[in-house]
């Protein structure tokens, strides 16, 4: 699968449809009237990506006053998700992009060197969509702990 071209701030975000923790179908367009928090993950039960996941978690019902969804990516299975979900009482939409097909639609899935290994993987990325569809702030370096205000702020407008 390759990667295309992240999409920037004002453009369209590329609509998609895959399955959520539970098999279901989730569409981005069906948002459509909310902020959007898509991040997107390298994978479930791992440090960064637990604290990522809490801290968004930890912000939640604040995000939800603010007219905003969060919608979680990563190529793990919908098992994978379910259990990330229950074991962190985590509110929100985890969605199984198995194939790296939504990953790849937004530029995020590709080659990452960590320990002087390279893989394939999804590059630990946010996309906040505002209710139009449009993408207004991407967040390519994450800070984990802190990523549920980071992302608030935003959506405040505070950025």
């Amino acid at each position: 699968m390759i990667s295309q071209t992240m999409p920037q701030v004002g453009q369209p975000a590329p609509d998609f449809t895959a399955a959520d923790q539970a098999g279901e179908p989730v569409t981005l367009s069906d948002y459509r009237g909310k902020w959007v928090v898509l991040y997107f993950y390298p994978r479930d039960n791992t440090s960064g990506c637990t604290k990522e996941a809490c801290s968004l978690r930890d912000s939640g019902e604040t995000l939800a006053d603010a007219n905003a969804v969060v919608l979680g990516v990563s190529t793990d299975t919908p098992e994978s998700h379910r259990s990330f979900i229950e074991k962190f009482s985590l509110p929100f939409t985890l969605i199984a992009d198995t194939d790296a097909e939504v990953s790849s639609r937004y530029g995020v899935y590709g080659e990452k060197e960590r320990d002087g290994k390279k893989s394939m993987g999804v590059m630990r990325t946010t996309f906040i969509i505002d209710p139009k569809g449009i993408v207004r702030k991407v967040f390519t370096k994450v800070d984990v702990e802190n990523h549920g205000k980071e992302v608030l702020a935003v959506i405040q407008g505070r950025f």
